[in-house]
């Protein structure tokens, strides 16, 4: 009420009913508030099990950056060194060339294949050559299970399946649909021998791993490792995208490959 007139300006009543609903009300708009910050803003990278993307291309791009200028700053020392050589009158040595008796002396061997080394050639690529169309006997299948029965595999990526492991339809993997742009992390330790674009499965990444295990990752939107590079287990590799002529949408195609041959991961990681 006013302090002069005494008039009444508004009134209100508590009650067990009236405060329960406010404070509920309170609760529900602080916990909507935290949930938008954490899914919306930078926060989120404060939070364990999320992967700031943007970060680690950044950190891929600046490790370009440094090879190059570690290049440059070779280059630069190698100019200095030769014009200080010049400067006190001593003779500059040429890391390429090449001496003129070598020229002289294998300048005319000319390389000639002979038959027989062509056909020994032919034997060891018969040899390794990997047939998809086989099918597995219990006898093997149960023996490959056992190779890498013990391995603890890290997650790829936490979706849902669509698309189950079918070799009779030639699908030696999985489909895992995802959020757009969620980081791929490698299931083991292990070095990356494939890594580039394909017509039908877009940009394709692989790793080596030990005990002759290989895992395949297809479709996606961006390669964050090169060939040759070393990754760890659960570290990013690349992004869910949805690239190639074989897909239906955003979503990663994954591969598990045990001594050449194709395994179900279903049976292996809890995706």
């Amino acid at each position: 009420m006013t302090d002069d007139t005494l008039e009444e300006r508004f009134t209100f009543r508590l009650s067990r009913m009236n405060v329960f609903i406010a404070l509920g009300t309170l609760a529900i708009v602080l916990i909507f508030l935290t949930s938008f910050l954490i899914a919306f803003t930078p926060l989120r990278e404060y939070i364990p099990g999320y992967t700031n993307v943007g970060l680690t291309m950044k950190l891929y791009n600046l490790q370009l950056r440094t090879d190059s200028i570690e290049r440059a700053l070779v280059a630069k020392d190698k100019f200095m060194s030769n014009l200080s050589d010049i400067i006190n009158g001593k003779d500059l040595t040429d890391d390429k060339s090449i001496p003129g008796d070598t020229l002289k002396q294998y300048g005319n061997i000319k390389i000639k294949r002979s038959p027989e080394d062509s056909l020994l050639r032919l034997e060891i690529e018969n040899q390794n050559k990997y047939n998809l169309h086989k099918i597995e006997t219990i006898e093997n299948t149960s023996q490959k299970k056992a190779s890498i029965g013990g391995v603890l595999f890290f997650t790829p990526l936490k979706g849902v399946i669509t698309n189950m492991f079918n070799p009779t339809q030639k699908h030696f993997g999985v489909d895992i649909v995802s959020k757009q742009n969620e980081a791929i992390k490698v299931v083991l330790d292990g070095t990356v021998i494939i890594s580039n674009w394909t017509l039908e499965t877009g940009y394709v990444i692989a790793v080596q791993h030990s005990r002759s295990i290989v895992s395949i990752y297809k479709h996606n939107s961006a390669i964050l490792k090169k060939v040759g590079d070393y990754v760890r287990a659960g570290e990013p590799i690349a992004i869910v995208g949805e690239t190639g002529e074989l897909i239906t949408g955003p979503h990663l195609h994954f591969e598990l490959w045990s001594d050449g041959n194709p395994v179900d991961p279903n049976e292996y990681i809890t995706f």
